[in-house]
């Protein structure tokens, strides 16, 4: 599919021609196959290709200068029309999330690219010395070492796997490095969840594809051992590992992701890593809705921790599977700033200096979400789109929530009818109709 698509593209056909309600369904199909026995099972996609709307391939391509600089505010304008064709999904997300800047050269973005996937087969390979299952093609699910470091030889079926344990297991084990066994025993749990991870796919079918997914969430819980893993990651990964064919360019774009979403995922005794989002959330509502906001009180909802899968794995349950792509690039474009991203792994000296002043061409650099939050003189909403989209949820079941609530329980249930039905360009612009409405109100940054 991707060899005869690209053959058109590159022979000079107009891409977007190929838009046709019946082609637009079919290769969408092609590039998400679902598994025959479970289609009744996969919610209607609200996400269609639409002539003038989508960024084609061929309106990608056109986008670059002739050494690669890309024409980033087209782009935008584009995506947040109507979405990316799924032939491009992958590199295109590569840009939205700042993996490489706009203004690079292609030689410059092949450097990089290169430099990545080296640091990438080092740390793979480093992982693969502790335990040599990873990037054998299979995984774990079952324990691998005791909770105080003790391998556990009857884990390891596989014969070879058993000898390889022998051979290469045991690095740093005899010092029962803290690190190293609390990553250990991270890896069966990873596995349990890659084996839950979209399932109704074909794509998942093979062991192979599954391992690749757990390869890449089990090196970033050694590179980032603060974070290490935490269930919902999964969920944030498996569209990198689905749209980037190369393991490693898959790995640095969910790395940038987290660079995003990192702090969701922190969770310690006496807090949940997405508790500022909800405060946020509830601040919004308040100032917005403030009928919703005490009928939400009263209830013992003013936490808001009915919303917290919606932010702690951005939508992936309130959104059919391909809506979740869509939602997600619409969000990421939306959410768009220049100065934002640590493109080249500037030093944290220069991340944190005062970004440029800021022209009128450059203006057009900025998604809708970033521009209007910068119309308004606030900059502390970075990232924060999906917080307003919360709120949009919460605005649609208004009016059933203030009739049929008797409790937080009645909450859930009534946000869960969303489930799959949602469109997600619709939720986007209501977001950014609230985050106007709340700016104009609240007046000042929370």
């Amino acid at each position: 599919m991707l060899f005869s698509l690209w053959s058109m593209i590159i022979s000079g056909c107009n891409a977007d021609r190929m838009f046709t309600r019946k082609s637009a369904k079919a290769e969408l199909e092609a590039f998400y196959t679902v598994r025959p026995e479970c289609k009744k099972n996969v919610p209607k996609s609200h996400f269609k290709l639409k002539a003038g709307k989508t960024l084609s391939a061929r309106r990608w391509h056109a986008s670059f200068s002739e050494d690669g600089h890309l024409n980033i505010s087209k782009v935008l304008q584009r995506i947040q029309r109507g979405g990316v064709h799924p032939s491009i999904r992958g590199a295109v997300w590569e840009f939205l999330l700042g993996c490489y800047d706009p203004n690079s050269t292609f030689d410059e973005r092949n450097l990089l690219r290169q430099r990545r996937r080296q640091q990438y087969d080092e740390w793979k390979a480093a992982c693969h010395k502790m335990v040599p299952v990873i990037g054998s093609g299979k995984f774990i699910t079952t324990p691998i070492i005791t909770d105080d470091g003790q391998p556990i030889q009857d884990s390891l079926t596989d014969a070879s796997t058993q000898d390889n344990w022998a051979q290469g297991g045991n690095v740093n084990e005899s010092s029962l490095d803290k690190k190293v066994i609390q990553w250990k025993l991270l890896l069966p749990q990873i596995g349990l969840d890659v084996v839950r991870t979209d399932q109704l796919l074909v794509f998942y079918q093979s062991e192979a594809k599954g391992a690749k997914l757990w390869n890449v969430l089990s090196i970033y819980a050694w590179v980032d051992s603060d974070i290490g893993y935490v269930q919902g990651m999964n969920d944030i990964c498996s569209p990198m590992v689905i749209l980037l064919e190369n393991e490693a360019d898959a790995f640095w774009c969910f790395e940038h992701a987290m660079r995003r979403m990192r702090e969701n995922f922190k969770v310690t005794a006496t807090s949940i890593g997405v508790q500022s989002q909800l405060s946020t959330l509830s601040a919004i509502i308040k100032v917005i809705d403030p009928k919703l906001h005490q009928r939400l009180e009263d209830l013992d909802g003013g936490e808001y921790l009915f919303a917290f899968r919606m932010l702690m794995v951005l939508f992936r349950r309130e959104f059919s599977f391909v809506d979740t792509f869509y939602l997600w690039e619409l969000m990421w474009a939306m959410e768009y700033n220049p100065n934002t991203f640590s493109f080249y792994e500037d030093s944290a000296a220069k991340r944190k200096s005062a970004p440029p002043a800021i022209d009128d061409k450059q203006l057009k650099q900025f998604g809708k979400f970033e521009l209007n939050n910068l119309k308004a003189g606030n900059s502390d909403y970075q990232g924060a789109l999906a917080v307003f989209l919360a709120a949009s949820i919460l605005e649609i079941k208004h009016k059933h929530i203030l009739r049929e609530a008797k409790g937080v329980d009645d909450v859930m249930k009534i946000l869960g009818d969303v489930t799959g039905n949602l469109d997600a360009k619709k939720a986007c612009k209501e977001a950014l109709t609230i985050q106007k409405k709340f700016l104009k109100k609240a007046r000042q940054p929370l």
